[in-house]
């Protein structure tokens, strides 16, 4: 098969940071997707709808012309999320999630959840409006080794608040392991999971292949060749409950390839031709559309997208660096071939 047409796909987790920089990062997502989770890890963190419906203004003054770009908005879950705050998130027209960062698990998340108890009111709010609850899953104990603190997670805080919160909508965004496909996969219909173009595409020898590579450091971290596998194995499974999220998260070079560099990848500028690759690879182009373009809008009781996209079997090389305000970013395959394109 050497071109494909999709129905337009949404981008279920993407960060695109605030201010000059919108201008040089919307684009890329605006060009394939209709729609984007947009992650509220900003600084300061966006915490209130006032909060949110300000920043969703910002991101569409730098959406192209003849564009219909869509960001959906979220707020920042903390310990003083109040309940007439959840209430009016549910209410807007415009906010459709809450995000869960543990407390120092990753970019801006210092100001995050200190232990998921202190949160407690406020998910019973969630259940009852079904707001759902997207989720960064790793435990930050610095006792436990960073390839596993993604099970750890599942198994000593996910499995305890699904038992307790049983009918809450719940996202374990960006899954890294089979044991979080064995979890998703054996939960009820109210808890899916994205998957990263990174994810599916690199294993845990792609971060000192040659040296050190800093632009193949996010979190969570990438893992082994057989968890790899399995995380193919889900996005081409057909099960409704994995579909697509880029976490596409723009950085400055300076700030990549640093003594404490950031963890993140961008990708949105090449993320469907990626995803494409993967579901090429795995002989399984027949079931991109349904991963990309409606499971996400499905699980969020969205209507799917009624235009149209289209790829073709066709080699481009990666620009070496991207423009990011007053600074350059350095995207996934920087420099590098990617083997479809945007149409």
């Amino acid at each position: 098969m050497n071109e494909i047409t999709l129905l337009r796909p949404d981008d279920w987790h993407l960060h695109v940071r605030d201010g000059e920089v919108l201008n040089d990062v919307i684009p890329d997502s605006a060009r394939c997707f209709g729609r984007a989770i947009i992650m509220p890890n900003l600084k300061p963190p966006i915490t209130r709808v006032a909060q949110a419906l300000e920043y969703r203004q910002r991101i569409l003054s730098a959406v192209p012309e003849n564009s219909h770009f869509e960001p959906l908005m979220t707020l920042y879950l903390n310990a003083n999320t109040t309940a007439e705050e959840i209430t009016h998130a549910a209410d807007s027209a415009h906010i459709h999630a809450l995000k869960y960062y543990p407390a120092g698990a990753t970019t801006n998340s210092d100001t995050g959840v200190p232990c998921i108890e202190s949160v407690y009111s406020a998910l019973e709010v969630m259940e009852e409006k079904r707001l759902p609850l997207l989720v960064h899953g790793e435990v930050t104990d610095s006792n436990v080794d960073i390839f596993d603190r993604e099970a750890v997670f599942i198994d000593t805080v996910l499995t305890p608040l699904l038992k307790r919160f049983s009918k809450l909508n719940l996202v374990l965004e960006h899954i890294t392991t089979s044991h979080a496909v064995d979890f998703v996969t054996a939960m009820p219909d109210t808890v899916a999971a994205t998957l990263t173009p990174h994810h599916l595409l690199m294993n845990r020898n792609d971060i000192f292949r040659g040296g050190i590579r800093p632009h193949h450091y996010c979190l969570p971290i990438l893992k082994r060749e057989k968890h790899r596998q399995a995380l193919i194995g889900a996005a081409i499974s057909g099960n409704p409950k994995f579909f697509l999220g880029t976490d596409s998260a723009p950085h400055a070079k300076q700030t990549k390839e640093n003594a404490c560099g950031c963890a993140g990848m961008y990708s949105a500028h090449a993320a469907i031709e990626l995803y494409a690759e993967v579901f090429d690879e795995a002989n399984a182009l027949d079931r991109l559309e349904a991963f990309a373009s409606c499971f996400g809008p499905d699980f969020y009781h969205l209507p799917r997208n009624t235009q149209t996209i289209k790829l073709l079997k066709d080699d481009w090389v990666v620009p070496k660096n991207i423009p990011f305000g007053e600074n350059k970013l350095i995207p996934l395959r920087a420099g590098e071939t990617v083997h479809w394109k945007l149409a």
